[in-house]
């Protein structure tokens, strides 16, 4: 049976996780490759916590993870804990060495981005048509709920930078839904450089320095506030203009 590979940093987020993993397990995965019948496919749910403080990680060790170091849960999950807080990026590189799905999803452990969306997102790449495909925000078709009008046009602006020097044409860099190929994933798994939120550039460049065929599909998204959990802010929204530059012509 086919496996596609769900990457899950989490970091301080006790009041989604139970309810974010209930919608991934309840996404049914079924493609047709080809024109061939449809096939189920089996998840793979690979959690790294970043040193949470709140009571998350307790949480994801009732899931049969040890209580520190990382290992095997259950056979829908693998869970790792981190030994000291380290960032979103060193959580997905993680998350990339320990996937052994023939598809590799990144899925953050907030409520903002609907897993329903998985279909379309995993489509182009069971088709043959990408190796990676970023869900977009920002497209027409795109159901979303911004709450803050500074952060939708800051991001939308650092795009339009990367774009510029990654020779791509992407709408939305900055998506938490980027999948990837298992092969894509092997080519770049062991390049990545991140810590915090560098890793959204970092990927973006290294899909263009490999000359990875990618493509964006609309997605659902219903942003979530500062007093809601968002972590992200405008220091890393400054510091992301140095991720787009180092990433892409210092790599």
């Amino acid at each position: 049976m086919k496996k596609i590979s769900i990457v899950i940093p989490v970091y301080n987020e006790k009041n989604t996780i139970r309810e974010i993993l209930r919608r991934v397990e309840a996404v049914e995965l079924n493609f047709s490759a080809s024109g061939g019948p449809a096939e189920g496919w089996e998840k793979e749910i690979i959690l790294i916590d970043d040193f949470s403080t709140d009571g998350t990680r307790e949480i994801l060790s009732a899931l049969g993870g040890p209580a520190m170091g990382g290992g095997n849960t259950d056979q829908n999950y693998k869970v790792f804990f981190q030994e000291k807080n380290m960032g979103k990026g060193r959580a997905v590189k993680k998350g990339f060495e320990e996937a052994r799905g023939d598809i590799v999803l990144i899925q953050d452990a907030d409520l903002e981005y609907d897993p329903n969306d998985y279909p379309g997102l995993i489509q182009p790449i069971v088709d043959g048509r990408a190796d990676a495909v970023y869900g977009s925000r920002f497209l027409k078709d795109s159901s979303s709920k911004i709450v803050y009008k500074h952060g939708y046009l800051f991001s939308r602006a650092l795009s339009w930078f990367s774009n510029i020097l990654s020779g791509l044409k992407l709408s939305d860099i900055y998506t938490c839904y980027k999948v990837f190929s298992k092969e894509a994933v092997g080519k770049i798994a062991g390049d990545i450089k991140s810590s915090r939120f560098g890793i959204d550039p970092e990927l973006t460049a290294l899909i263009a320095k490999n000359k990875f065929r990618i493509l964006e599909v609309p997605i659902r998204y219903k942003g979530r506030t500062y007093e809601e959990g968002k972590k992200i802010n405008w220091k890393d929204g400054l510091a992301a203009i140095w991720h787009i530059i180092r990433f892409n012509l210092f790599h």
